[in-house]
């Protein structure tokens, strides 16, 4: 099993932490951000798939932000597989 920290930026949480293993996300945890979506985000991705998981979540804003924490975590993640 992968371990992968991630600092996000331009969002309420301040980091992101993954456990994947075989390509499929294990768990995710937020540091910071609004608990229950960031609880919600993380327990409906365990078991997906991280290329699904990144096409799910690009590109999701949040208010006026360029960015969102689950935009964050899709970088995060597109970062990981650039790194393996």
């Amino acid at each position: 099993m992968d371990a992968f920290h991630y600092q996000t930026r331009g969002v309420c949480s301040r980091a992101i932490d993954l456990e994947i293993e075989d390509g499929v996300i294990q768990s995710v945890k937020f540091h910071g951000g609004c608990a229950g979506n960031t609880q919600g985000v993380a327990a409906l991705l365990r078991g997906m798939r991280v290329e699904d998981a990144i096409e799910r979540l690009s590109g999701i804003r949040c208010g006026f932000k360029s960015t969102s924490c689950p935009d964050q975590l899709s970088l995060a993640l597109r970062e990981y597989l650039a790194k393996k």
